[in-house]
């Protein structure tokens, strides 16, 4: 995307997955504040985040991205995934300066997309560790929030033991990177946001009754959380294109 097209600040918001993403054109830069920003790195993982973020591209715009199912990265790294949330993280710091330039190369030089994903797919198949494993019940969890639209009552799932429900929390911050509350929560955000870009409802009040929210009221201060604006503004804001690619289909 040349940058007249894409010069525009793009807000990113929580989606539940981790990225695997490699710059193959000009920077990106990530806004910190009103005046500083820093230079994301050209080969990155992008962590859980709970929050929206504003990036800006510095001219020619040609990503290429990996996304990962909210347990699929803790099979690659012995880090606790954790300790990626809301940041970007280079590859060379998770998989080593050599093996982390090798693959970027590789990822640079490739002809085309599908290319690219043989590259990956090698990469990831080499690097899966035999030694990981995530927790049944963080699965079990996972899976239930996924089929319940993030309304699963974790106390119900836990069986209402503050111990069990403790030790899954720790559990999922080790190797999601976010609590089972806060995952619900996106999934849960989610669906919205696909009703809402999909138009497959005429209101807010039935869009916040289909994703099970309380009231119109706690839909919407749920949305400007996870989004940083309100519904009525999020379909025609210039900055939301890039988010809203992920919702606009089935």
């Amino acid at each position: 995307m040349p940058a007249e097209e894409g010069s525009q600040r793009q807000r990113i918001v929580p989606d539940g997955c981790l990225e695997m993403i490699f710059i193959l054109g000009d920077n990106i830069k990530r806004i910190v504040s009103e005046d500083e920003f820093i230079i994301q790195e050209r080969a990155m993982v992008v962590g859980q985040i709970t929050e929206p973020f504003l990036i800006e591209p510095t001219g020619y715009v040609n990503v290429f991205a990996t996304r990962f199912y909210p347990y699929g990265f803790a099979y690659f790294i012995a880090e606790p995934i954790k300790n990626l949330t809301n940041k970007e993280t280079s590859i060379e710091l998770l998989f080593g300066e050599e093996i982390a330039k090798e693959l970027q190369q590789k990822i640079v030089h490739a002809s085309s997309t599908e290319e690219r994903i043989e590259i990956m797919e090698t990469f990831l198949l080499s690097n899966l560790r035999n030694e990981a494993t995530i927790d049944n019940i963080v699965k079990t969890t996972i899976d239930a929030l996924l089929s319940s639209k993030g309304n699963a009552p974790i106390g119900t799932i836990s069986e209402n033991d503050l111990a069990k429900r403790r030790q899954l929390e720790r559990r999922f911050l080790k190797q999601i990177g976010l609590s089972p509350k806060q995952l619900g929560k996106v999934i849960r955000m989610q669906t919205a946001l696909k009703l809402l870009l999909n138009q497959k409802t005429e209101s807010l009040t039935e869009i916040a009754y289909e994703s099970e929210y309380y009231d119109q009221a706690h839909f919407i201060k749920d949305f400007k959380e996870f989004t940083g604006t309100n519904p009525g503004e999020f379909i025609d804001n210039k900055n939301m294109v890039l988010s809203s690619l992920f919702y606009t289909k089935d």
